[in-house]
C-alpha cells in the first residue's frame, strides 16, 4: 500500500502526463495555469527566469516512472531553451535555473552530449556575469550594474557542476566568492535574508539595500529566506565548509519559526495581517532544503517541518481535478502584484513540490549537483 507521500507523487504524475500534452500542442513553456489552460510567461518569452522549471518537473516524473513521454517532453522545452542562447541579451543569472534543470537533467540523466556542451555554455555566461568586486550581477539593465540577489544561491550549483566536470577551479572559485559575499551582506543577525543588495561596481562595497518581491524594506519575503536556506545548503554540499552549513540553519530556524499553523506559508513574514497573502512556492522550496538539511545534520527538527509543510500543501493547496493543468495553488509571484501571478498556480511551484515529494520516496536525481 503506498504511503500518502507516494501515492501525492503517483498523482502528480498521471495528472501532469495528461495535461502536458496540451503544452505541446502549443508548443510553449508552461508559467502558470489558469481557467483549465497553460499560460506562458508574462515577460520575456523564452528566455524568463522560469523557463527551465517545466522541464525540470518532467525529469523529475521520468526519474520516477521512466516515461518516454517525460523524457520528450522535457526535450522539447529543452529545445526551446537551447534557441534562446542566441537572444543572449535577455538572458540574466537566472541561467542556473534555467539550465542546470533542463539541460544539465538531460545530460545527468540520459548521457546526451549536446545536452552537456549546452549546461556547459550556461556555465560560461553565468561566469561572465561575475564582477571581480566580488558577486554575480543579478540583472542587465540602466542602474543596475552593482545588484545582486539572495535567489543566486541556487544559481551558484550550475558553477560548481561546471568545475568538477572540467577540472577547471575557476568557476568554483567565483561560486565561492559570491556566496562569501551573501553570508557578509545579506544575512541578518535574526537569521532573515535580505532580497537585493546593490553594490558599488568599482569596489564592491554595499550601497543600500533595496525592497524587491517582499513587503517593504528590510521585511522578511518568505521566497527569499527560502533561496537562501536552500541555496546556502547546496553551498554546503558542494564545498563542505562549515561556514554555510551554519548560515543554512540559522535561515532554517528563522523560516520554521514563522511556519503558518496550518503549514502554510505567508508570502512576507512581517506582511500585515489585514489581507491574506500566501506563497506556497516559498513553502515547497524550503521543504528541499531542510530534507537535505536533514541528510546533513541529522536533526529531527529540519525533517519534520518539511513534513508540516508538505502536510500543508497536500491536505490545503494541491487541486487534483481536471479543471486546473498545474498542481499547487495560491502561489505569488511578489506580495505586491507584479503582473506575474497571485493566488495562483505557478510552474515552479509545482516543480519544488514534487521535487520535495520525490526526496521523500527516494526517486529524488538530485538536479542541482
Amino acid at each position: 500500500m503506498l504511503n500518502r507521500y507516494e501515492d501525492a507523487a503517483k498523482k502528480a504524475a498521471e495528472k501532469f502526463r495528461r495535461t502536458a500534452v496540451s503544452a505541446a500542442q502549443a508548443n510553449i513553456i508552461p508559467y502558470k495555469s489558469e481557467n483549465g489552460q497553460w499560460i506562458a510567461s508574462p515577460y520575456d518569452g523564452n528566455s524568463w527566469w522560469t523557463g527551465g522549471f517545466w522541464p525540470g518537473l518532467m525529469w523529475q516524473f521520468y526519474a520516477a516512472t521512466k516515461d518516454g513521454f517525460f523524457l520528450e517532453e522535457a526535450r522539447r522545452a529543452e529545445k526551446l531553451l537551447v534557441d534562446e542562447f542566441r537572444t543572449f541579451r535577455a538572458l540574466s543569472h537566472d541561467v542556473g535555473f534555467m539550465y542546470q534543470l533542463s539541460c544539465g537533467a538531460d545530460a545527468k540523466l540520459t548521457g546526451n552530449d549536446q545536452a552537456y556542451t549546452d549546461t556547459l555554455h550556461a556555465a560560461s555566461l553565468l561566469m561572465g556575469r561575475f564582477n571581480p568586486a566580488g558577486y554575480i550581477r543579478a540583472w542587465d539593465g540602466e542602474n543596475r550594474a552593482g545588484f545582486a540577489i539572495i535567489d543566486c544561491m541556487m544559481n551558484l550549483s550550475l558553477l560548481f557542476w561546471a568545475s568538477r566536470e572540467t577540472k577547471d577551479p575557476r568557476f568554483a572559485h567565483v561560486a565561492k566568492i559570491h556566496a562569501d559575499t551573501a553570508l557578509r551582506e545579506f544575512i541578518r543577525p535574526d537569521g532573515s535574508v535580505s532580497h537585493i543588495i546593490e553594490f558599488d561596481p568599482e569596489t564592491g562595497k554595499r550601497v543600500r539595500e533595496h525592497p524587491g518581491q517582499g513587503y517593504a524594506l528590510g521585511t522578511q519575503w518568505s521566497r527569499g529566506q527560502a533561496w537562501g536556506l536552500y541555496g546556502f545548503t547546496l553551498a554546503y554540499l558542494n564545498t563542505q565548509d562549515a561556514r554555510y552549513l551554519d548560515a543554512a540553519q540559522r535561515i532554517a530556524a528563522n523560516f520554521i519559526a514563522h511556519i503558518r499553523p496550518d503549514g502554510l506559508t505567508d508570502c512576507d513574514f512581517c506582511q500585515p495581517d489585514t489581507e491574506e497573502r500566501i506563497d506556497n512556492i516559498a513553502g515547497a522550496v524550503a521543504a528541499c532544503g531542510l530534507l537535505e538539511l536533514h541528510k546533513i545534520t541529522g536533526k529531527e527538527q529540519h525533517r519534520s517541518s518539511a513534513l508540516r509543510l508538505i502536510d500543508g500543501l497536500l491536505d490545503l493547496c494541491c487541486d487534483w481535478t481536471k479543471n486546473r493543468c498545474g498542481l499547487l495553488t495560491k502561489c505569488t509571484a511578489s506580495y505586491h502584484d507584479d503582473g506575474a501571478g497571485r493566488h495562483t498556480n505557478i510552474t515552479y511551484g509545482d516543480y519544488f513540490l514534487v521535487e520535495a515529494l520525490a526526496k521523500l520516496n527516494g526517486t529524488d536525481p538530485m538536479l542541482w549537483r
